[in-house]
């Protein structure tokens, strides 16, 4: 695994810089055919854990890139719990990946787009573990924009 020391190098923020390695993933999920959903997991600046949308190649409706990523992450500590780690995925986690943080006792959760149909964010409750720090919208459009083209093919 590689470490990210940001230093004094303000050109890009560690939210900007770990979104694009979740749009990476995304992009893998895309050339897959698989809806382009990324995520990576990180620990004191590293990438501990990373994932894509799998659910179509191996025939699984819960192979969402969040839990793709927490699970690598999880055997990466050897260990159940994420405390101290954060993911970053491109799409506001389902209500199925929301709840999974909350027993990983994620401490951060950084998404892309907003997710008004499926999103946990809907419910207007919090199923997130209680410490867990949420932030949305980091690079949405870009995120957005991803899901959105790959559903327009599809029309």
């Amino acid at each position: 695994m590689r470490y990210y020391n940001f230093g004094d190098d303000q050109s890009i923020s560690p939210d900007d810089f770990f979104m694009n390695e979740a749009l990476r993933e995304a992009k893998l999920a895309l050339a897959e055919d698989e809806i382009p959903i990324g995520a990576v997991v990180v620990c004191n600046g590293q990438i501990i854990g990373r994932g894509h949308n799998l659910t179509e190649r191996l025939n699984d409706v819960s192979a969402h890139a969040e839990m793709q990523a927490l699970t690598a992450a999880a055997n990466f500590i050897g260990g159940k719990y994420l405390k101290g780690c954060t993911l970053y995925v491109t799409l506001e986690p389902c209500v199925m990946c929301a709840g999974a943080t909350y027993w990983f006792q994620l401490s951060k959760i950084v998404f892309g787009a907003y997710d008004t149909k499926l999103g946990f964010g809907r419910l207007n409750q919090k199923i997130t573990h209680p410490k867990t720090i949420i932030t949305g919208g980091i690079r949405e459009n870009e995120c957005a924009e991803l899901v959105r083209s790959f559903f327009k093919s599809k029309r």
